[in-house]
Parts: structure tokens; C-alpha cells; sequence
């Protein structure tokens, strides 16, 4: 049974993930704004001197709205993935919640995920779009994303300790999902009988969101954070109930 300092657990265990991640790496966090950087520019020159789209107008902060998002689910969602395999250790010589493993991973992700934000933030201001109050939303639309992964998170990884193919299965499954969120292409060109479907995908509801505040000065569409908020809950509750049913088996199985 756990009695200690919950807080203090967390912020150990964020920081000792982060300082693993980066380990023996020369530009350490830079990397964070490195990737979104290069696959910013590669995405603006092939979707606006390949195949140019006229009707997206400031593709660079167009692009950056969808690979943010996308970039912190995946390397959020892999990582709580293999979260209790790779801490075996920890939890087989302590006896932490084991709930926190995996919510921590994803937590720890978060450092890089703000230092993107501040770069998504610059881009926006460099391109010539002020600071509108419809900011405020931000702080909303990306607390219903870490809530969403959390809980995905939650479900993978106890999932990942019995079938270890668990892992290769999200990693593919990011892959596609890249193709399945709006990150180079606008919502407009998504049929209708599909754009609901979009709608529930937390990762497209958030660059939707995204775009609207810093693109249009424009709040998000009250349908699409209701689905967001409704999705991310959800899949929060049910990903933390699979993992405390299936948490037992996790000492023999690791």
C-alpha cells in the first residue's frame, strides 16, 4: 500500500524520464523543436511548390497546427506503451500506485510538447497573427489531449506486459493515424458523411481547435469540444479501469 507524497512521486518520475530520454544526446531538448521544424519546411515546399493548394493561405502555421499535435501523441503514446515493461524494476523494488508509471510518461513528454507550443507560438506571431483573447482557449483544448493519451496510455500499456506485440501495434497505428488527421490538408476537403467521424478523433479535434484560435482569432466549434472533452474522458476512465483490473498480473508477467 502506497502512503507516501504523491506529488514528489510524480515530479521524480517525470524528471528521471526525461533525463533518460535525452541521455548522451548533444542537443538534448533542441531535438523537440528540431523534428517539427524540419517536417514544417518539408511539408510547406512539397504542398506549396509541388502541390500547391491556393485555398490554405500561411501554410507554414497551417502545418505546425497539425504536426504538434500529432508529434506529442505519438512519441507520448509509444512511450506510456512500453512504460511498465521498461520500468520493471521500479516497480518490482517499490511499491508505487502503478497507475502512475504510465501517466508520468506521458506527463514527461509534456516538457517537449511546451517547448513545441512555444515554437507554434512564435511561427504565429513571426507570420504576422497577433495574440487574440481566443488564446485562452489553448490552456482547455490541450488539457483534453494529455487527458485522451493518459488514458490511452493506460490501456496500452497494461495490454503491452501480456502481449508484447501491444507495442508494434501503436507504433503502426501512429503511422496511419498521420494520414487520418488533418495535418497538410484543410478539414474543408473531407467529405461530409466522414467529417463526424473526424470530429471524434481528439488529435483532429485539436488541430481543428488549434486552427480556428490561431489562424481565424476564432473560439473552437462548441460541437467539436464536446466531442473532444466527451472522447478523452471517456477513453481516460476506460483506459484506467482496464489497467487496475489487469495491474495484478503484472509482477509475474514483467
Amino acid at each position: 500500500m502506497w502512503h507516501g507524497d504523491y506529488l514528489y512521486l510524480i515530479q521524480n518520475l517525470v524528471m528521471k524520464d526525461f533525463r533518460i530520454r535525452y541521455r548522451n544526446m548533444s542537443l538534448g531538448v533542441l531535438w523537440s523543436l528540431l523534428n517539427p521544424l524540419v517536417m514544417m519546411g518539408v511539408l510547406t515546399f512539397v504542398f506549396t511548390r509541388i502541390f500547391p493548394n491556393p485555398n490554405i493561405k500561411n501554410f507554414p502555421v497551417f502545418v505546425l497546427c497539425g504536426m504538434v499535435p500529432y508529434s506529442f501523441f505519438t512519441v507520448a503514446c509509444i512511450s506510456g506503451t512500453t512504460s511498465i515493461v521498461e520500468n520493471a524494476g521500479l516497480i518490482k523494488r517499490v511499491p508505487v500506485p502503478r497507475e502512475v508509471v504510465p501517466i508520468t510518461t506521458v506527463l514527461s513528454c509534456c516538457i517537449h510538447l511546451v517547448v513545441q507550443i512555444g515554437l507554434l507560438l512564435f511561427i504565429v506571431l513571426v507570420s504576422g497573427k497577433g495574440i487574440n483573447l481566443q488564446w485562452f482557449w489553448l490552456p482547455l483544448v490541450w488539457v483534453f489531449e494529455i487527458v485522451f493519451v493518459c488514458g490511452l496510455a493506460l490501456l496500452s500499456a497494461s495490454l503491452n506486459v501480456f502481449v508484447r506485440d501491444t507495442r508494434y501495434i501503436v507504433e503502426s497505428s501512429t503511422t496511419v493515424l498521420f494520414w487520418l488527421v488533418p495535418v497538410f490538408y484543410d478539414f474543408s476537403s473531407i467529405p461530409l458523411r466522414f467529417k463526424g467521424i473526424y470530429e471524434l478523433n481528439p488529435v483532429a479535434a485539436l488541430v481543428l481547435s488549434l486552427r480556428r484560435i490561431l489562424l481565424n482569432a476564432e473560439p473552437p466549434v462548441g460541437t467539436t469540444l464536446w466531442k473532444l472533452a466527451a472522447v478523452s474522458v471517456t477513453v481516460f476512465l476506460a483506459g484506467l479501469v482496464v489497467f487496475r483490473r489487469l495491474k495484478a498480473g503484472f509482477y509475474e508477467r514483467i
